[in-house]
């Protein structure tokens, strides 16, 4: 929004409380990230790279795609749990990241 621009401002006076709702809604929906596709080449590196911090217990960061956005969580590989399709961390206890939500794993 331009310094100057005080166009929304200026006529949310007027405005009910639903429609106020409604125009702040639109704006953090305009604000969305896109999830990214991944090829067959990108899907087996990040594969490899699992595997890897699980065997030998390293510690990874692993940027993945939940809510609209783009979040990182870095710690040690507990398990891959193939039947549920999720990451599940040695040090968080709840965050469970999906397979197929993983956009890039780096080994720290």
């Amino acid at each position: 929004m331009k310094v100057n621009d005080r166009g929304n401002i200026k006529w949310t006076a007027l405005m009910m409380p639903e429609q106020i709702q409604l125009l702040n809604e639109y704006w953090k929906t305009t604000e969305y990230k896109q999830r990214p596709i991944l090829d067959e080449q990108e899907l087996e590196e990040i594969g490899m790279k699992l595997q890897m911090a699980i065997h030998n217990n390293l510690t990874i960061e692993v940027k993945y795609y939940k809510d609209h956005d783009h979040k990182i969580i870095k710690g040690k590989l507990s398990k891959v749990d193939n039947f549920n399709k999720t990451l599940i961390f040695q040090n968080y206890d709840r965050t469970k990241v999906g397979l197929l939500d993983i956009i890039n794993v780096t080994i720290l």
